[in-house]
């Protein structure tokens, strides 16, 4: 049995997990064209070695980052994105009149 360590519940089966995708560095909505928004959402660097993960813990919700390496599977650490991030982004556009 694989063993998970999450942040906020401790060590659980990995069957209570699920991957979230590689972790990148988020362009700018605002300024970024269509093709590097694109590339952001769709696109994967598939590195072998050490990479950064988004997952989840299916029963409490919880998102956490993980740092694991894909060639040999093995789960190197796991910690809250507060590591990473320390304000959240608004993506709310601000409301325009339509001119008629």
């Amino acid at each position: 049995m694989k063993i998970m360590n999450c942040p906020l519940n401790g060590p659980r089966n990995i069957s209570e997990f699920t991957y979230g995708g590689e972790f990148k560095v988020m362009p700018d909505p605002a300024t970024c064209s269509d093709a590097e928004w694109a590339d952001y959402v769709f696109n994967s660097d598939n590195e072998a070695g050490v990479v950064r993960e988004w997952w989840m813990h299916n029963a409490s919700s919880y998102w956490f980052l993980a740092e694991r390496h894909t060639v040999t599977d093995q789960i190197l650490r796991t910690f809250d994105a507060r590591e990473i991030f320390n304000q959240r982004v608004d993506f709310a556009a601000p409301v325009q009149e339509i001119a008629g």
